[in-house]
């Protein structure tokens, strides 16, 4: 492990509520996910999810039947998942472990038939860290068995960027360097999100060259851009037409690039 996290770890411990209600914001993420782990998950799977966060989808896919190992940095985030765990009596489907990705060894040598890496690659600036994590990954997955791994699109951030923090574009040493190499300078102040902002091309690369096959990268968000709202407000038979439509496009190279959130579906080879 080369990057200190700690400060990463710190940032969702001092809100853990904060990630849990991120996706009732972000509806297509979570909606357009849904659709993608609906069509590649088995009926029956037993699943790693590293960067479980609060339990979102921990708690959707046990409601489903899925037992889980769930994991996470983030002390704060490990306790409020145990809670709603509890609350639904669904302690016999998740076992929770508190690790860094990058070292999964509390997790124990069972194999699985899902991992999911819904988070933390896009929190490891290090090439070398994001390689560490998608190892412990690979060794954990029975042959043929499923990855479903997320990111932060490079340019896809800037319509959030200029909605949200407009003055973002200010900084000009920290611009050119999120746009050259992906993340802030070195140099700057730790605290608050930090992360690694990732480009399309790297990411079959990056997966293949552990030994995955790739399946599908997909933009999760696309032809939105930062307008949640719009999809949010959408009801019914609606809603689901344009789900299925920008489900129809969310793989349409011309766009990937351009959601904030990337998904990428992979299989262990055989």
């Amino acid at each position: 492990m080369i990057d200190d996290v700690s400060d990463i770890a710190a940032y969702y411990n001092s809100d853990p509520e904060r990630e849990h209600s991120r996706l009732e914001q972000h509806q297509l993420e979570w909606d357009l996910t849904w659709r993608y782990l609906d069509q590649y998950l088995p009926a029956h799977a037993s699943i790693l999810e590293v960067g479980a966060g609060t339990g979102r989808y921990t708690l959707e896919l046990a409601r489903r039947g899925y037992t889980l190992t769930a994991v996470d940095l983030s002390a704060a985030l490990i306790e409020v998942c145990r809670k709603r765990v509890a609350d639904e009596h669904l302690e016999r489907q998740v076992r929770l472990v508190l690790a860094d990705a990058r070292d999964l060894r509390q997790v124990g040598e069972d194999k699985f038939d899902v991992v999911l890496l819904m988070g933390p690659l896009y929190h490891l600036v290090v090439d070398a860290d994001r390689m560490a994590t998608l190892k412990e990954a690979y060794v954990r997955l029975r042959k043929g068995s499923l990855i479903f791994s997320t990111f932060i699109s490079r340019f896809g951030l800037m319509g959030d960027l200029i909605k949200n923090v407009p003055a973002w574009i200010e900084g000009q040493d920290e611009v050119r360097s999120v746009l050259e190499k992906g993340k802030n300078p070195d140099d700057f102040p730790r605290g608050g999100f930090r992360g690694y902002f990732t480009q399309i091309s790297e990411i079959a690369p990056l997966h293949e060259a552990i030994g995955f096959e790739t399946i599908k990268v997909v933009g999760v968000e696309p032809a939105i851009s930062a307008d949640d709202e719009s999809y949010n407000k959408l009801q019914g038979k609606q809603r689901q037409q344009w789900l299925d439509l920008l489900v129809e496009i969310s793989t349409e190279k011309s766009i990937i690039g351009a959601s904030r959130h990337l998904l990428y579906i992979g299989r262990k080879r055989s």
